[in-house]
């Protein structure tokens, strides 16, 4: 990969009012090092230069003005292609949507527009959000640019990768139970899912509407808590959006941990953890204690059921939400000499293996006589998964836990085994099905020069907490431990 500098939000704040350099040179620059790095890693899918280019020259003539400048000011920003943008084909992975371009911006992202981000295009990702390594878009997979022969993880993959490879400052993913948080830990970057109701989920196009959430991929703590600060809060046109109020989330960052109890639950550290990855995050846990953290051994009686409970309440909401694509209303049509010829054909040429494979568990949850004996019985058991963390909080002020059970794993090593491919998302998907916000941190590397990730887990509305630990382990030199 191209040497790339090590851009922040507060250094291209600093460079732009300086005149160090202008927001549309630094455009420029990061759309040289994508049409360099991009045929290598498959990251991004769409460039959007006009609309790019435009944003810059804004920003430029406000610099020229003297006039303020919003808070992420020249910042290129990459989004996941689940993530509605007006005029941009957005594709969600999936030949259904190949030629799908919104008439309308995702909240998210008006407001970054509306904070002076740069947004450069739309980063490749598993079809419809659904797979934890980036191997089932429709594109072909993202590669790692740690490691071009691994996985980037999924499935927020080109947002990963694009953001470790300096091909964006930052970038936004989406989160239904690990697609944040897997991806960061696989391509050693900060990458932080808020709790579900603090970012509006208007625009973006969904997997599980009980689950999915949107959240930033940064190179660093401080950058995550700003372009947090800029997508959460309230907003009217999503039902599911949390009216609380979004707190200075940079205050807080520099507090001390003096006292802080963080609980160590051992559900999270037994068989199938990679000796490697439970020694990066056990020394993670030790750092974490030199500074002030006491830990608290916990139990965390249903994490057993998480994964089983997961995969029936996604597939559901899944085959729920796919159900519109049908080649009616938008997206690919292929003809047929029927109505049920047409819904037949158009599905099978436009879904992949991998949303075909859910829409039918989904279904089968749904259906009559097996609703109660399956997606009930899994609302019950994740009311239960909810009830350990609430529990574990009355104790403890964060949770700690690897991120996930391997580092990145070789691209096809995992695809003919859909079960070992699901268990990726082992450490992930409780957070998801509790609600609670969760942040995946670097935590050294293998032997092998592959990155480990350490999980910090908040209680509903805690991403502050979440950011001052995880800002105080990045300062203590814990991304490199």
């Amino acid at each position: 990969m191209t040497a790339a500098p090590k851009w922040t939000t507060s250094t291209i704040r600093e460079g732009l009012t300086t005149k160090r350099i202008s927001a549309r040179e630094l455009t420029e620059d990061f759309y040289e090092r994508i049409g360099i790095d991009n045929p290598k890693l498959n990251a991004y899918l769409a460039l959007s230069p006009e609309r790019a280019y435009a944003q810059a020259d804004r920003i430029d003539a406000a610099i020229s003005k003297g006039g303020p400048l919003p808070p992420l000011a020249g910042v290129p920003v990459a989004l996941k292609d689940v993530l509605s943008t007006t005029g941009i084909r957005t594709t969600c992975g999936s030949k259904i949507l190949e030629n799908y371009t919104p008439p309308y911006d995702a909240t998210a992202v008006s407001r970054l527009d509306a904070a002076g981000a740069i947004l450069l295009g739309k980063t490749n990702c598993d079809e419809f959000a659904m797979g934890s390594s980036n191997e089932n878009s429709a594109y072909g997979p993202v590669r790692n640019p740690v490691d071009l022969e691994r996985v980037p993880g999924g499935s927020s993959g080109g947002s990963a990768a694009a953001v470790a490879a300096g091909l964006a400052v930052a970038s936004l993913g989406t989160d239904t139970g690990g697609s944040i948080r897997q991806p960061g830990a696989f391509c050693g970057i900060p990458a932080l899912m808020p709790t579900y109701g603090r970012v509006s989920r208007y625009g973006l196009i969904a997997f599980a509407s009980s689950l999915d959430r949107i959240g930033p991929f940064t190179t660093n703590i401080a950058d995550a808590a700003a372009v947090l600060a800029v997508i959460a809060g309230h907003d009217p046109a999503d039902s599911t959006s949390a009216p609380a109020a979004v707190p200075d989330y940079g205050v807080g960052l520099s507090k001390p941990l003096s006292g802080l109890r963080i609980g160590i639950p051992a559900e999270y550290f037994g068989k199938g953890l990679d000796s490697e990855v439970k020694a990066k995050v056990e020394s993670g846990i030790g750092l974490l204690e030199k500074l002030g953290c006491r830990p608290v051994h916990i139990r965390m009686a249903h994490t057993e059921y998480a994964i089983a409970t997961y995969y029936i309440v996604a597939t559901a909401e899944a085959s729920s939400n796919l159900a519109r694509y049908d080649g009616v209303r938008y997206g690919l049509r292929v003809s047929g000499g029927t109505l049920m010829d047409m819904y037949r054909k158009t599905r099978e040429r436009g879904f992949g293996p991998e949303v075909k494979r859910r829409i039918m568990l989904g279904t089968y949850a749904l259906s009559a006589g097996y609703y109660d004996a399956y997606y009930l019985r899994a609302q019950k058991v994740r009311a239960l998964i909810a009830r350990d963390f609430s529990q574990a909080f009355e104790q403890v002020d964060a949770i700690v836990t690897p991120t996930t059970p391997t580092p990145a794993f070789r691209l096809g090593e995992k695809t003919a085994d859909p079960l070992q491919m699901y268990l990726a998302d082992i450490y992930t998907v409780t957070g998801s099905l509790a609600g609670i916000p969760g942040i995946s941190v670097p935590c050294g590397d293998t032997q092998a020069g592959l990155p480990v990730g350490m999980q910090i887990f908040g209680p509903h509305f805690g991403e502050a907490r979440v950011l001052q630990i995880a800002q105080a382990f990045e300062a203590a030199g814990g991304f490199n431990i």
